[in-house]
C-alpha cells in the first residue's frame, strides 16, 4: 500500500533542493570564469610579487582575479579559486611582503595557527616563527581537534613542498597560547604577527577587539600585525555578537581602528566595498564540499566569497596595523 509523504517533509526537502540548485548554478558561473582564465587552475602567475598598496578591506572577486593574488597562490601551490579562505592566506602574505617582513632576520608570531601552511612558508622566506594555538587539553580546543583544524604541535605545521626539513626545524617553534591571555614574556619580541580567521571565536565581539589590541604589545616598535576575520555585511539587522563564532559589523571594525589609533598605532584605512562582480553577489549555502548531504555531483565548487551563517550574509575582512614607534 502506497504511503504518502507528509506535506511538511516534501516542502522542507524541496527547499533544500532549491538551495542546491543555486549551488549548481554557482558552480557553472565559477567553471565558466575558470575556463576564461580569470582564476582557477593552470594559470601562469607572475614570478615576482606586485606592490598594490594593500589596505584593510573585504574579500572580493576582483582580488581573486588579480595578478598579486595569483603570485601568492602559485607560491603556496594552491589554485586561485573563488573562495574566501584562498583570499585570506594571500591577503596576509601580500600585507607582510609589502611591509618588508618576508625576509631573513625577521621574527613572526602566529596566533591560532591550526593546520595553516603559513608558518612553513614564512620560514622558507627566512623568518623565525613562533606558531601558537590553544592548549590541546583546553575543552575549547575539542571542536577544532575533531575537525582537524587544531595546531597541536610543531610537526603538524611542516610542509615539505614549501620548506626543507632543516630550515623548518631551525626556524619554526610551537607553543600553546590562549589568545585571551597572551603571556607577558611575548611582549615586544616580534617584527610581525598574524591571525587568520581566528579572533571571531573568542566568545564575543568585545573579546575579539581586545585580542587585536592586546596582541600589539607583542610587536617591536614599528612592527606589523595582519588579521583576517568574519564580517557581517548587514550593519543594522540580525547579528551574531556572542557565542562560539561572532560576526563583526562595519561599526565594530571602525571602532577597532579608532582604538588602535588612540593607542598610537597606525591602522591601515578600511575599505568596506563588498565588490560588484557576480561572484561578490553570490551567497553560498550549506552543504559544503565533502558533506554527505550533497544530493548530486557538480562540476566545480560554487563561489564561496560570501556565505550564509545562520541566515546572515558573511565574508572575510582583512586588517593591517603598524605598531607605535
Amino acid at each position: 500500500m502506497l504511503r504518502w509523504l507528509s506535506g511538511g517533509w516534501v516542502r522542507g526537502r524541496e527547499a533544500q533542493l532549491a538551495a542546491w540548485n543555486t549551488k549548481v548554478l554557482g558552480s557553472v558561473l565559477a567553471r565558466q570564469a575558470y575556463e576564461k582564465g580569470l582564476a582557477g587552475y593552470g594559470l601562469t602567475a607572475p614570478e615576482a610579487p606586485e606592490h598594490v598598496g594593500l589596505t584593510g578591506r573585504l574579500c572580493r572577486q576582483a582580488d581573486i582575479e588579480a595578478p598579486w593574488l595569483h603570485h601568492w597562490c602559485a607560491r603556496q601551490h594552491i589554485a586561485p579559486l573563488y573562495h574566501r579562505k584562498v583570499w585570506e592566506d594571500c591577503y596576509a602574505l601580500q600585507a607582510l611582503w609589502e611591509a618588508g617582513m618576508l625576509a631573513p632576520g625577521k621574527r613572526g608570531l602566529g596566533f591560532a595557527v591550526g593546520a595553516e601552511a603559513l608558518p612553513a612558508f614564512l620560514a622558507a622566506e627566512g623568518a623565525e616563527i613562533l606558531a601558537t594555538d590553544l592548549d590541546a587539553s583546553d575543552p575549547r580546543a575539542r571542536q577544532w581537534i575533531s575537525a582537524e583544524q587544531h595546531g597541536s604541535d610543531h610537526e603538524r605545521l611542516f610542509r615539505d613542498y614549501l620548506v626543507d626539513r632543516a630550515t623548518f626545524d631551525a626556524k619554526v617553534s610551537f607553543r600553546a597560547v590562549d589568545m585571551g591571555r597572551i603571556p607577558a614574556d611575548l611582549h615586544g619580541q616580534f617584527d610581525f604577527l598574524w591571525s587568520v580567521c581566528s579572533f571571531e571565536h573568542l566568545g564575543s565581539v568585545e573579546a575579539g577587539l581586545r585580542f587585536v589590541e592586546n596582541a600589539m604589545r607583542c610587536l617591536k616598535p614599528g612592527g606589523v600585525a595582519v588579521h583576517t576575520t568574519e564580517c557581517n555585511l548587514d550593519n543594522t539587522g540580525p547579528g551574531l555578537e556572542s557565542g562560539p563564532t561572532v560576526l563583526f559589523r562595519q561599526r565594530h571594525l571602525e571602532e577597532l581602528v579608532r582604538r588602535l589609533a588612540a593607542a598610537g598605532h597606525a591602522p591601515a584605512p578600511m575599505d568596506f566595498d563588498p565588490g560588484t562582480g557576480v561572484m561578490d553577489k553570490f551567497v553560498d549555502l550549506p552543504p559544503y564540499p565533502l558533506n554527505p548531504a550533497w544530493p548530486l555531483p557538480i562540476d566545480a565548487e560554487a563561489p564561496h566569497l560570501k556565505l550564509s551563517v545562520q541566515g546572515i550574509i558573511t565574508t572575510s575582512a582583512g586588517i593591517i596595523v603598524r605598531a607605535a614607534g
